[in-house]
C-alpha cells in the first residue's frame, strides 16, 4: 500500500476520536442554556449509538459499492456538519434532530477504517490506529474547556467542525492513494469448506460454554468507558464544585489515560498473555475507581480519572485479540461480531441510565456505578478464565 497513505488513515481516526467526548465535556454549560435537565443528553447520545449501529451494519457493502476512501470522507463530512449544526443550535430538540447524522457518520468510518487496516496493514497497526482515536478523543475536551473558559460551548463545536472540515479537505487530497475499492469476499480468502465453517447460528454460539461470559465481559467495559468519559465533566463540576471550563479540561485526562495506556500496552503485551493484560486493566480501573470515591481532594480526582483511563486501555483489545485463541477461528468472525454489538448496546443504555440515576437520585453515585459495572466485568471474566482452564485441562 502506499506509504503515504498511512499517516492519512490515523489522521481520519483522531478525527474520529475528536468530537467523542465533546458533548458530555460541553454538557454543563450547554444543559442550562438549552433549559435541558442533567440526563436529557443520555437522549442525545443514545441516538448517536443507534445511529453508529446501523452505519455499521451497512459498512461493508457502501464500502464495496463506493470505497474506503469516498467512504472515509463523506463519514467525516457528515460528522463536522453536525458539529457545527451543534454549535448554532439553540433547542434540545436540535440536538437530537443533528445527532442522527452524527452517528452515521461515526459508525461508517469507524468500521470502514477498522476493515481496511485489518485486510491492508500489519497488526501493529491496529493498535496505533485505537491509539490515534485516544489521540483524537483527549484533545476534544481540551478544545472545549479552552473554548469555554474564553467563549461558549458553541465556539467549542465550532472549531471542532472546522478542525474536521479540515481534515476533510486532506481526505479529498487523499482519494487517489485509496486504490482498493472493495474489501474482500470470505470465499477469497480460502476455500468454500473454511468458508463455510464461519457461517454459524448466533445461537448455536451462545451456547457454547464462556461466549455469554465474553459478552458479558464486553458489555460492562464499553458501559463503563462511555460512563466514565461522557459524565467525568458533569461530576467534577456538580459533585465537586470545580468550574465548567476545568472539569470539561478533566474530563480530557481519561482519555488522555486510555491514549498513553494504548501505547504502553502494545509493548507490555508482547511478554504478558490477553488474560493477563485484561486482569491488569480491570486492577488499575479499581485503583482509580477507589480514588474518585474516597478522594483526599481534587487532586485525587483528578489521578483517579487518568487511572481508570490507564486501565480501560487494555481490556478492548486484549479481548479482540483472544477471542480465535479461545473459541476458534471458525468462529471468531462472527463472534467478534456479536462482541461489538454488545459493546454499542453497553454504551448506547448504561451511560443515559447513569444519567437518569443522576439527575433523580445523586451525581455523587458516578464512581459507584463504574464499581458496580467493574465488579460484574471481573465476575464475567473470570468465570471465562475458569472455562478455558477446564477446556485446556481436559485436552
Amino acid at each position: 500500500m502506499p506509504a503515504g497513505l498511512l499517516p492519512i488513515i490515523y489522521l481520519a481516526f483522531i478525527s474520529l476520536g475528536l468530537p467523542d467526548s465533546a458533548i458530555g465535556s460541553a454538557w454543563p454549560t450547554m444543559a442550562p442554556d438549552l433549559g435541558a435537565g442533567v440526563s436529557w443528553v443520555g437522549a442525545v447520545t443514545m441516538i448517536i449509538s443507534a445511529g453508529t449501529i446501523v452505519s455499521s451494519l451497512m459498512s461493508v457493502r457502501v464500502v464495496d459499492r463506493f470505497g474506503t476512501g469516498k467512504v472515509t470522507l463523506v463519514s467525516v463530512l457528515l460528522t463536522a456538519l453536525a458539529l457545527v449544526g451543534f454549535s448554532v443550535s439553540d433547542a434540545f430538540w436540535q440536538l437530537c434532530l443533528i445527532a442522527i447524522p452524527y452517528g452515521l457518520g461515526a459508525g461508517a468510518v469507524d468500521a470502514a477504517l477498522n476493515a481496511y487496516v485489518a485486510v491492508h496493514y500489519e497488526s501493529q497497526h491496529m493498535s496505533w490506529l485505537h491509539c490515534m482515536w485516544g489521540v483524537g478523543a483527549s484533545g476534544g475536551p481540551m478544545i472545549m474547556a479552552q473554548c469555554i473558559s474564553g467563549g461558549s460551548w458553541s465556539l467549542g463545536f465550532f472549531v471542532l467542525g472546522g478542525i474536521q472540515l479540515a481534515i476533510c479537505v486532506v481526505l479529498t487530497l487523499s482519494l487517489p492513494l485509496w486504490r482498493e475499492k472493495k474489501l474482500p469476499k470470505p470465499a477469497e480468502e480460502g476455500s468454500a469448506s473454511q468458508g463455510a465453517s464461519t457461517h454459524i447460528s448466533r445461537r448455536d454460539l451462545l451456547r457454547r460454554d464462556g461466549v455469554l461470559a465474553v459478552l458479558i465481559c464486553f458489555f460492562c467495559y464499553c458501559a463503563l468507558e462511555g460512563t466514565c468519559g461522557n459524565w467525568a465533566a458533569t461530576y467534577c463540576n456538580l459533585a465537586r464544585g470545580i468550574d465548567a471550563g476545568t472539569a470539561a479540561s478533566w474530563a480530557s485526562l481519561f482519555y488522555i489515560g486510555i491514549t498513553v495506556g494504548r501505547l504502553l500496552s502494545g509493548f507490555i503485551s508482547l511478554k504478558v498473555s490477553d488474560h493477563n493484560m485484561i486482569r491488569l486493566g480491570q486492577a488499575i480501573v479499581a485503583l482509580g475507581v477507589l480514588a474518585v470515591l474516597f478522594p483526599l481532594g481534587d487532586a485525587m480526582v483528578l489521578a483517579g480519572l487518568v487511572l481508570v483511563g490507564l486501565g480501560c486501555a487494555p481490556i478492548y483489545p486484549s479481548i479482540i485479540h483472544a477471542t480465535p485463541a479461545r473459541f476458534g477461528d471458525d468462529v471468531a468472525l462472527e463472534l467478534t461480531g456479536m462482541q461489538m454489538a454488545f459493546a454499542y448496546v453497553g454504551s448506547l443504555a448504561m451511560s443515559p441510565l447513569f444519567g437518569v440515576i443522576a439527575e433523580n437520585i445523586a451525581i455523587e453515585l458516578y464512581p459507584v456505578y463504574l464499581a458496580a459495572l467493574l465488579i460484574v466485568m471481573v465476575i464475567a471474566a473470570e468465570k471465562l478464565n475458569a472455562v478455558m482452564r477446564r477446556r485446556n485441562a481436559a485436552v
